[in-house]
């Protein structure tokens, strides 16, 4: 599938992380979404009853970032991919998650994880 709704750099603060300072102070975190599905019916009736509203979807993924506390981006990730699978029909999700202030020694832009689901291979939750 080539059709694909995505909302880059979804910022907020959030309290995810190993150290006590990241889960107490917070840090600023940047989602990138990308959700794959049919376009062809919104893009030719041009409603959004056809399609996945990207409204929605920002507000699941500052709803669940400033949720929970996760030690490891791993984890909010697959929270996030869960949850967006759950709702939106889309048939593919990929998720791609930056810590933009991490807790290292020395100038690191951003570190992060990326990880997509497809309907198919949902599997089992733990």
């Amino acid at each position: 599938m080539s059709d694909r709704i995505f909302l880059e750099g979804i910022k907020f603060h959030g309290f995810h992380g190993l150290t006590r300072m990241e889960r107490e102070v917070g840090v600023r975190l940047a989602v990138d979404v990308s959700l794959e599905l049919d376009l062809e019916r919104s893009g030719r009736r041009d409603s959004v009853g056809d399609t996945i509203d990207y409204r929605k979807v920002h507000r699941a993924v500052v709803d669940v970032g400033r949720g929970k506390s996760h030690k490891l981006l791993e984890s909010f990730a697959i929270t996030l991919l869960d949850l967006l699978l759950e709702q939106f029909p889309a048939d593919r999700i990929t998720v791609r998650i930056r810590k933009e202030t991490p807790v290292l020694d020395g100038i690191v832009d951003s570190v992060g994880v990326e990880l997509s689901r497809s309907r198919k291979q949902e599997g089992p939750k733990t």
